[in-house]
């Protein structure tokens, strides 16, 4: 199985480059890396370009016009370039743990995608990540004791084992917990549901539709936590003015059997003049370029 890690990103290459630190200590050629970008400006892509980490596996920017909050294209984007059997999403500020790439490897499964778990990390701890000053995934039980007695982290659950399949496949469509910044899904079943919905405007809620398309499909959810923890570096607040439309949308939606996305993958407009405002970039040293 191959894996594609397509990971989101918009004007923070800092907090990005912690990401792909701990994915290329992971990866190997049986991998891919694809940067999905929703539109960074030039020092941001030039920060990454001259930063980047070595990968051992093909690593790829994919970048397109900053329009406003497009995550849902910039993923699609990024899924279209991808040529693994097996998608994982991440945000280009959500750390993998040192055995991230393991545990989603371990917990694929047919006729399943996997919703990932995250440990919420503080400002000030972040501000150390992104500085270079600590790399959490290597860090010690220890650290991460004090990390949660001090309020640097949230929880601790990620430091525990958990058996590979118990309590983790749940047949139902549940709402709470879904999380784009860390889910995988099998390629041929994302393709299936039309990808992420385009028609989502603003923050919040085409990751729920997705899942709710997924499960109208058959495709169950399957748990990834104590396994796939990523540590979510802090951030202010996205603007969520579309947030409650976003949510009564697939609110009705749960009312249908709805499986495809009224503007995804099989929309992404293949015309000349669309296609040269979309730049691909190698991270392995040389630049093709649509």
């Amino acid at each position: 199985m191959k894996i594609s890690f397509i990971v989101l990103t918009y004007n923070r290459t800092d907090a990005l480059l912690a990401v792909l630190r701990s994915l290329a200590a992971q990866c190997d050629e049986g991998h891919e890396v694809l940067v999905a970008d929703d539109g960074s400006r030039p020092d941001q892509v030039r920060m990454l370009l001259e930063q980047c980490p070595a990968f051992k596996c093909p690593a790829r920017h994919i970048w397109h016009p900053d329009v406003g909050f497009t995550a849902a294209r910039a993923r699609n984007l990024g899924a279209s370039q991808a040529t693994g059997d097996y998608l994982v999403f991440l945000d280009g500020d959500c750390v993998p743990n040192k055995a991230f790439v393991a545990a989603h490897t371990r917990l694929a499964e047919k006729g399943c995608f996997v919703n990932g778990s995250r440990v919420l990390i503080s400002q000030r701890l972040t501000e150390r990540v992104v500085n270079g000053a600590i790399d959490l995934p290597s860090r010690p039980v220890w650290f991460w004791l004090g990390a949660r007695l001090s309020g640097e982290s949230n929880k601790l659950l990620h430091l525990l084992p958990w058996p590979r399949r118990l309590f983790r496949v749940k047949p139902d469509f549940h709402w709470h917990g879904i999380r784009s910044c860390n889910l995988g899904v099998w390629r041929a079943d994302f393709a299936d549901v039309n990808g992420f919905d385009e028609t989502f405007e603003g923050w919040g809620h085409e990751d729920a539709d997705l899942v709710l398309r997924l499960h109208h499909l058959g495709i169950h959810r399957k748990n990834g936590f104590m396994g796939t923890e990523v540590f979510h570096l802090w951030h202010r607040e996205n603007p969520r003015d579309q947030e409650s439309i976003n949510k009564k949308r697939v609110l009705e939606r749960m009312k249908t059997d709805v499986v495809l996305a009224e503007k995804g993958l099989r929309e992404l407009d293949p015309s000349p003049g669309v296609k040269s405002t979309v730049k691909i970039t190698s991270l392995n040293g040389s630049n093709p370029s649509l």
